[in-house]
């Protein structure tokens, strides 16, 4: 068998590892040990092999970003900064048909602007918004689903630990993909508010609404989430402007985030080691799957499998955006049973030789920014498709009176409008790179 069959052959098997529950980071690392022993064949290459991608892996400055940006969303948990979001969002627009679900939406777009994780979103907000929503009188389905779609604002809305990922992974600019992502997020954002308020005239008896609130209090709930402007405003405005890296923009949201939490009563001796407890112990899984993919991907280029499919793809003669489509499609197929970063990691050392080596009309560095985007997007929308969207399951553990099935019907306006917004971004790289040329 050559090397570039051994390869292929190890897609199916890392799948059927993942499909009987072998957790997805050491599914990769036995796929990509295993294949590198068939190449070398010993075992005295691997261990070296192993020794020199673990320390390249983590060594990376870049990567002390994710814990970082972790523990800020632990602290903005922990300071009320949620329940502030939503309770502002609601003050607002909460009494309008359907407007306590766009007010959990707005939420979980702020909410995102401060975490950087799909998952934390989604649970975060669902534990302040699905008691809202039930007492103003919405049916299940259409309270889980909607906390589901806002819930992968979290990564898309800057700071996105995947986008982390992807800019380590393609040697890209981190600052520049976090501005890049602006534009998309907020038309995520837009998207899911007409569809609920679509939805809310074409089912009524699905949405409730709420008393109006008087002028005083909605400014004093406004006022109330002053903290998670200052941080955000702070944070991302500084990496912008040059004044610090990434990783101190974290850190300094961090600090910030703790700070409010303090004031706030929510920080204290047991809940400072919940949090970095909580952080460590997801920073853990995260590197345990970015170290299983460096050992995979390591075997991949040992085999060759992306150069000799990058140039495969590039001499069929195929339309470019025939092969991003594919691509894309793909990625929404994965999404039904991969975690995001676990996707990211896996497929962009195959994929993205391939994409550069077609002309789509733009320069290279704009090229990798706009496919990034897209790939994030459609990997958001993986977390939201039926049957195995992870953050379906995140918020149907929260709201287990709700069949999942309800969820899953209620779900598919979103996924719909993804789609379109997916279409725009694709004919029109323009939208996502207009606020970077600027």
């Amino acid at each position: 068998m050559s090397n570039i069959e051994l390869a292929l052959w190890s897609f199916p098997l890392l799948l059927l590892l993942i499909f009987i529950r072998v957790p997805i980071g050491l599914s990769m690392l036995l796929c990509g040990l295993g294949g590198a022993w068939a190449v070398y064949g010993g075992y005295s290459p691997i261990l070296s092999q192993l020794k020199q991608v673990t320390y390249s892996t983590f060594s990376n400055y870049s990567l002390s970003v994710i814990p970082l940006f972790l523990l800020m969303g632990q602290f903005a948990a922990l300071g009320g900064l949620s329940q502030a979001l939503f309770k502002a969002a609601e003050a607002w627009i909460g009494h309008r048909k359907g407007g306590v679900a766009m007010a959990a939406v707005g939420a979980c777009a702020g909410f995102g602007a401060i975490c950087g994780s799909s998952l934390a979103t989604a649970a975060t907000m669902g534990q302040v918004a699905l008691p809202e929503l039930k007492r103003a009188g919405y049916a299940g389905g259409i309270s889980t689903a909607c906390l589901a779609a806002g819930g992968t604002l979290g990564i898309l809305i800057p700071p996105s630990v995947v986008l982390v990922i992807y800019a380590i992974l393609t040697e890209q600019n981190i600052a520049k993909l976090f501005l890049a992502a602006f534009v998309p997020g907020l038309l995520a954002a837009v998207g899911y508010i007409i569809v609920l308020a679509i939805y809310a005239r074409v089912k009524p008896q699905d949405v409730g609404s709420m008393p109006p609130m008087p002028m005083k209090d909605r400014w004093v709930a406004t006022v109330k989430v002053w903290p998670v402007m200052v941080i955000f405003i702070a944070v991302v405005g500084g990496i912008y402007t040059g004044l610090f890296t990434p990783t101190e923009g974290a850190a300094i949201g961090a600090f910030g985030t703790g700070l409010s939490a303090w004031f706030s009563g929510g920080l204290n001796k047991k809940t400072l080691l919940a949090a970095i407890l909580g952080t460590a112990m997801a920073t853990g899984m995260i590197f345990m799957i970015v170290l299983g993919a460096g050992v995979y991907n390591t075997f991949l280029a040992l085999s060759q499998l992306p150069q000799e499919a990058a140039t495969a793809v590039a001499s069929w003669g195929v339309s470019p955006t025939v092969v991003l489509l594919a691509i894309l499609v793909l990625y929404v197929v994965l999404g039904c049973f991969m975690d995001s970063l676990s996707m990211i990691l896996l497929t962009i050392p195959v994929f993205f030789p391939i994409v550069t080596a077609l002309d789509f009309g733009l320069p290279p560095e704009e090229f990798a920014i706009w496919f990034g985007i897209l790939v994030l997007i459609v990997v958001e929308v993986g977390l939201i498709t039926p049957p195995v969207g992870m953050n379906l399951f995140v918020i149907n553990s929260l709201a287990k009176e709700t069949p999942i099935t309800q969820t899953y019907r209620a779900v598919m306006p979103f996924v719909a409008s993804d789609f379109i917004r997916t279409a725009i971004l694709v004919a029109f790289p323009s939208i996502t790179l207009f606020v970077l040329r600027l």
